[in-house]
């Protein structure tokens, strides 16, 4: 039964990504949740109070995707310093946005609200935390309160730049996208070196 009913909530959240690309989220609705997820409206409330509540755990899902694409390179490609794992991270968010559904609208949340995923924090600073999470976990740095300082800057300028990438081009602009990882590198080579 628990198995059943996490494949519904799992075909409820694909059905809003897939409705968040083509309508946005002002005009989705939990009907067309429903009707595209095949489910009865019945089975959206059962989960989820509404609309936001459906995309805010979409939201999540997203969260959850992006770290563990981190991880896997982390364990995979074992890299010796941190400014590689940022090209990583810019490289995971990008393809996220050309390839996973619903991403390039919602991205971290911030087009429904800046406090999507936490209602103390800002979507940005809920990324940030869970990458330090991750950088600290496997580097080691003097001052951890100038990286945390600079990781939310890049978090928030790299988001900007991407957004930007993406409303020029909608499989992101390349100039814009190279630029942005060497803004970023730079930026955080300054600070955190």
């Amino acid at each position: 039964m628990q198995r059943r009913s996490a494949e519904r909530v799992n075909r409820m959240l694909d059905a809003c990504a897939v409705l968040l690309d083509e309508i946005g989220y002002q005009k989705l609705t939990t009907t067309l949740i429903a009707q595209r997820a095949e489910v009865a409206i019945g089975s959206v409330y059962q989960f989820f109070g509404d609309k936001r509540a459906v995309v805010r755990a979409l939201d999540v899902r997203y969260l959850d995707e992006y770290m563990s694409r981190l991880e896997n390179y982390i364990t995979a490609e074992k890299p010796q310093h941190w400014s590689q794992f940022v090209d990583a991270a810019i490289d995971e968010y990008i393809d996220m946005h050309r390839t996973v559904p619903g991403f390039r609208t919602l991205h971290f949340g911030d087009t429904v609200d800046i406090h999507l995923m936490d209602e103390e924090r800002s979507n940005d600073d809920v990324l940030t935390e869970r990458l330090l999470e991750l950088i600290f976990g496997h580097f080691s740095f003097p001052d951890q309160q100038v990286v945390r300082l600079t990781l939310t800057v890049a978090v928030a300028t790299g988001d900007a730049l991407i957004k930007l990438a993406f409303r020029h081009d909608p499989e992101g602009d390349d100039t814009i996208l190279n630029e942005a990882k060497v803004l970023l590198r730079d930026y955080l080579s300054r600070h955190i070196a």
